[in-house]
């Protein structure tokens, strides 16, 4: 049943859970028309401790209120005979509602046993297994060298490509943060990523970039670290007036408030000692940036990078090595086309 609703065999897959519990996660395909809202929700759950019997008056009143609002607003707009998909957290009392709703009506409806929390053992469970069964081409090479760019470019010539870091919201590091964008949570970039990893085709490659255990707050599952660290490996190389040109645009907001990036940067002080820090902190005072970011790619990024790749890519070292000598679009998407074709660059 959970295979058929992620591959799109329901019309209509239902969260009858409230707002807030759907935002934390949900079937990827389903919407929400909660039988109660949050502020209802926790209303009924403060009556229920006081008295059972009136809590269920007001919850049922609020939920027969709510469905036939949401039946006048969407469910109308399916055919008698459309099948759907009905869940709540457990499985329990809020989907059956909108289970004996939906029936009444005459739609072939099904209930979701065990709810949200039976999906979400299932997306774990998952996760464990999915990874092993594809085959990886992983990107190794230091920060922005053209790494993630060159993966859209593989997507747009039609090869597979799992951008974790674009599912997280977040370029990977202790400046990775994107402005104005939250990362998703942990449960919903779960379900995010097996849901990717089932739309794959096991016969062909599936190209990434090496990862970290974390991606900002996200924690990469371990089956799917073990499957990349032990894949084949291509090194990226670009010289570096692109990787700062790379980095003023990916970085543009720190260009606009270098003292943001500081306010950042503080936390490697430990790391690269205080004088290291202090000449980044007068480039900064001078507005800089371009030397700025040339230098944390050398003093900091890259001899962590190599680190971290010697650790968990030993197999760098006997590994081709793609030389980008230019990270604009044509250029990657030229580059793009002839590795998605099986040949050498």
């Amino acid at each position: 049943m959970l295979a058929q609703a992620l591959d799109g065999e329901y019309a209509l897959v239902i969260d009858a859970r409230s707002p807030r519990e759907f935002s934390e996660d949900h079937l990827p395909n389903a919407i929400n028309l909660p039988v109660v809202d949050d502020d209802e929700y926790a209303e009924v759950g403060t009556m229920h401790r006081e008295s059972t019997h009136r809590a269920y008056l007001i919850g049922v009143s609020y939920a027969l209120k709510n469905i036939a609002h949401s039946i006048d607003a969407l469910v109308a707009r399916h055919p008698k005979d459309a099948r759907m998909l009905v869940y709540c957290f457990r499985g329990g009392k809020r989907s059956k509602l909108w289970f004996d709703a939906l029936a009444t009506i005459g739609y072939r409806v099904e209930r979701l046993p065990g709810g949200w929390k039976a999906y979400r053992t299932w997306v774990r469970e998952e996760l464990t297994q999915m990874p092993g069964r594809l085959t990886y081409h992983v990107l190794c090479g230091p920060t922005g060298c053209g790494k993630t760019r060159l993966l859209d470019a593989l997507a747009a010539a039609g090869a597979q490509v799992l951008d974790l870091e674009a599912m997280a919201n977040h370029r990977g590091s202790l400046i990775g943060a994107i402005p104005g964008v939250a990362q998703p949570t942990q449960k919903w970039f779960d379900s995010l990523l097996l849901q990717k990893l089932r739309r794959f085709d096991p016969a062909q490659p599936v190209w990434v970039e090496s990862e970290s255990k974390k991606i900002g707050a996200i924690q990469l599952p371990l089956a799917l670290m073990e499957a990349i660290r032990g894949a084949r490996v291509f090194n990226v190389e670009a010289p570096m007036p692109e990787r700062v040109q790379l980095w003023r645009q990916d970085y543009s907001h720190f260009e606009r408030d270098p003292d943001a990036l500081m306010d950042r940067l503080q936390h490697l002080r430990p790391l690269i000692g205080g004088e290291e820090y202090a000449h980044w902190q007068d480039l900064v005072n001078q507005r800089h940036m371009p030397k700025l970011f040339e230098r944390l790619m050398q003093a900091h990024y890259d001899p962590a990078y190599a680190r971290s790749i010697g650790r968990n890519f030993p197999q760098c070292g006997q590994s081709p090595t793609l030389h980008l000598e230019r990270l604009d679009p044509q250029a990657l998407a030229e580059v793009a086309t002839r590795l998605h074709r099986g040949q050498t660059i």
